[in-house]
């Protein structure tokens, strides 16, 4: 017999008012679309047809506005109470890697959304005439399996924070805060498994939290998603709780297992063991008691006389293991713990460092492919050389602190471990299309077509807007080029390798002169400063587009007489002559959009600009590149003569262009903004 227990609590005058549903059977639930609630208790949202939607919803409306607030603070609107949910949900597509939209936790002014509303992408929540109208007053938590480009979905496979609309105002990956290893661990939404969710909004303190974890994992420390939010303009005084689905082309089943909700308190945790079980799945395996007796009594025998022999064996390996895996460890370093990596578990994942994991070798060292034996997440690590004593335990700050920048066209640097003297592994997410600049200059590789072109370019724009603008700290990357642009399954970009030539330069006593990049993105005041700063980035970006747009890198030796050898050159001719799209990349032919084509290349021309104060900001590049500010007049812009900026270069590198490493970047953290 199913158990249900249901807990309801109301209270007038914007007190608690709370439920707890194990189950739905015989609770008081509102249902509407294709929405039922089976024998077992479960509740199906939707049943696997195509093109249809399911709701449910607490029938009775809640008063989610404190009116005391309003005439305490003399203003005129109320403001909105806290509030916290939890529910356990499943997801089953007929086929294992395609499925129909997702589920969402909605606060809405009415239960009985718009009939005109469309299944698919709007999740029986909005229809393509009123999605992103303020005056619908809906909140939403969704659960989204497709990426819908139309709303700025960042994959398909996300959880995200909506406000009268289906572009969300934040979103991350589906995953959760693995304790034990100290990370966030993937999920798939569509993995046919039960999940739990938690939303729990502060109304004092105005701040949003949302959760997710497998089913039999208890609440992680960190939410998923964090953001300061005021609900109380979106939020009418009388509203309903729902959660909603909808479906799409492919058939999909969506289904939730127990739901609970506390107004003015934290809902009350469900009790996993009583909920209704999926279609086609068991609560437990019995073994049959009618096994021979010889089993019961030998099966003991012979497993212990395994276990005397495996711990002799084990005995004698791990002693000659011990000195194999054997790394360094100091006491301070014990605070780094979930940033701190076990030498151990690195050599299993790339193989013991095999040559075929091999993805590349960069300025500092060697590049491995490598899977986490524990989380199976597939990991790039690189092994460095770091010889200071004195300047490791910096190395060591700066890499945590490099390893809490999260965005998501930045790659993340996981942590580190330190092995034996001298040598530290670094330990990032792993792109599986590697780097850029193989799909722009390698012949034998696809030619990236226009559109993700421009989607890599504003991808890199948006992580320098981050670093230099939106962290904590300003961050200077350095070494902008197609090299450490790396690209995830999708395409999407992803500015990586970034942090290492300061970490790298500890105990040492680099010159005045000392200049960190790469030739051909190296802002000219460098030559005379040697100091990095987000103009430079700039510069180095200004560049990058033009890389992108035009396939060709920065500097040609190999150009003829009458070819400019520096890419910036080049273009700015073909500008000077009226004819800058001369300059597009070939294996384009005519296939790309004009408009954007020479706002990328005016954008390059304008950043590449030899006065450091006439290049823009990276919160106006975005602004030029989303079409929100008109590109000013190049003309008056442009500091370059016709002789382009081969004479700065060669003037002021006199000094110091053999010391520089092909490939050199730095993180140089500054005390604010």
């Amino acid at each position: 017999m199913l158990l249900v227990f249901v807990r309801i609590e109301a209270a007038s005058g914007g007190g608690e008012v709370g439920f707890t549903y194990n189950g739905f059977s015989h609770v008081d639930v509102g249902l509407n679309g294709i929405a039922e609630i089976n024998s077992n208790g479960l509740l199906i949202l939707a049943n696997g047809q195509r093109q249809q939607q399911g709701r449910a919803f607490y029938v009775s409306p809640i008063q989610f506005l404190d009116p005391s607030s309003s005439s305490s603070s003399g203003g005129s609107t109320a403001e909105a109470l806290s509030f916290s949910t939890t529910f356990v949900f499943a997801i089953i597509p007929q086929l294992s890697d395609l499925s129909g939209h997702g589920i969402a936790f909605f606060i809405a002014p009415t239960s009985g959304l718009p009939s005109t509303n469309l299944p698919s992408q709007y999740l029986g929540l909005f229809n393509e005439n009123n999605v992103g109208n303020s005056n619908n007053h809906i909140f939403a938590v969704e659960l989204d399996t497709i990426q819908n480009p139309e709303f700025n979905d960042i994959n398909d496979n996300h959880v995200g924070i909506d406000i009268n609309g289906l572009e969300s105002v934040a979103s991350a990956p589906a995953s959760y805060f693995d304790k034990i290893n100290g990370r966030f661990v993937n999920l798939s939404l569509i993995s046919g498994e039960s999940m739990q969710v938690w939303v729990d909004y502060d109304g004092v303190h105005k701040h949003l939290n949302v959760t997710l974890a497998p089913f039999n994992v208890s609440k992680p420390d960190l939410p998923l998603l964090s953001l300061s939010l005021d609900l109380s303009p979106v939020i009418n005084d009388s509203m309903f709780v729902g959660l909603s689905s909808s479906t799409g082309s492919v058939n999909t089943s969506h289904y939730v297992l127990g739901w609970s909700f506390k107004l003015n308190g934290r809902a009350e945790e469900l009790n996993l063991n009583q909920l209704p079980t999926l279609p086609g799945r068991q609560v437990s395996y019995h073994i049959n008691s009618k096994q021979p007796s010889i089993l019961i009594i030998g099966l003991p025998v012979v497993a212990a006389a395994l276990v005397l022999l495996a711990t002799i064996f084990g005995i004698l390996i791990i002693v000659k293991r011990k000195r194999k895996f054997a790394y360094v460890l100091e006491e301070w370093e014990l605070g780094y713990g979930p940033h701190r990596f076990n030498y151990k578990d690195l050599y299993v994942a790339t193989k013991g460092f095999k040559q075929e994991e091999l993805l590349g070798t960069g300025g500092f060292g060697r590049v491995y492919r490598g899977v986490l034996p524990t989380s199976k997440i597939e990991v790039a690590v690189k092994k460095i050389s770091h010889e200071s004593r004195q300047g490791i335990r910096e190395f060591v700050a700066e890499i945590v602190s490099i390893g809490k920048l999260r965005h998501r066209n930045l790659v993340t640097l996981l942590g580190y471990c330190r092995w034996r003297k001298g040598e530290l592994l670094l330990v990032y997410e792993c792109m599986t299309n590697g780097s850029l600049d193989k799909f722009l200059f390698d012949p034998s590789m696809p030619v990236l077509n226009w559109s993700q072109r421009f989607r890599i370019i504003r991808g890199v724009a948006s992580a320098l807007f981050y670093l230099h603008e939106e962290w904590e700290q300003v961050v200077v990357h350095r070494d902008v080029k197609s090299s450490n642009v790396l690209l995830d399954g999708e395409f999407n970009a992803r500015l990586g390798d970034f942090g290492l030539a300061r970490l790298y330069g500890h105990g040492a006593e680099p010159q005045t002169t000392h200049v960190a990049g790469t030739l051909g993105f190296l802002a000219p005041e460098l030559s005379r400063t040697g100091k990095a700063n987000t103009s430079t980035d700039v510069f180095a970006f200004g560049t990058f587009m033009l890389e992108v747009g035009c396939g060709r890198r920065p500097i040609n030796p190999r150009a003829s007489a009458d070819e400019d050898v520096v890419l910036v050159d080049w273009v700015f001719n073909c500008w000077s002559r009226g004819a800058i799209l001369d300059a597009v990349d070939s294996k384009l032919g005519l296939n790309y959009e004009e408009k954007e084509m020479k706002v990328v290349l005016s954008l390059g021309l304008l950043c590449s600009n030899w006065v450091p104060t006439a290049r823009p900001t990276m919160r106006q590049v975005m602004q030029y590149l989303e079409g929100e500010l008109p590109l000013p007049n190049l003309s008056s812009s442009l500091s370059l003569s016709a002789n382009g900026v081969t004479p700065v270069v060669a003037e002021g590198f006199d000094d110091f262009v053999i010391p520089l490493s092909p490939s050199v970047s730095e993180w140089i953290p500054s005390g604010g903004r």
